[in-house]
């Protein structure tokens, strides 16, 4: 067997939350993920479940590693950004770092 590993996950990056001028929409975050770049392509990871991995101080459940989980609701702009809510909204700290995006629930 070979000992190759396998992504299960899209890489992406949280550019920042959903905004205007003067307002700013904290419970809508925007991704950019890997090798999108146009809204055609953004409409396969509509509903895709999306995974922010961060590391605390404190051991819970035996490891430092926490989750925080959302999904992709639709497209912003032409350029193969998209839009994103999370159960609970991303921390300001997550911005500008990775996140994952799940290939399920599949629709095809």
């Amino acid at each position: 067997m070979g000992g190759e590993s396998c992504r299960l996950y899209v890489r992406g990056i949280i550019l920042g939350y959903k905004r205007a001028r003067t307002n700013q929409t904290n419970h809508t975050s925007l991704i950019k993920l890997e090798n999108v770049n146009d809204k055609s392509s953004a409409d396969f990871y509509l509903g895709k479940k999306l995974c922010y991995v961060y590391k605390a101080k404190t051991k819970k459940k035996g490891t430092v590693f926490r989750t925080s989980w959302g999904k992709v609701t639709r497209a912003h702009g032409s350029s193969g950004v998209v839009r994103a809510k999370f159960k609970k909204n991303l921390p300001p700290s997550s911005m500008g770092g990775k996140i994952r995006c799940m290939l399920y629930p599949s629709n095809i």
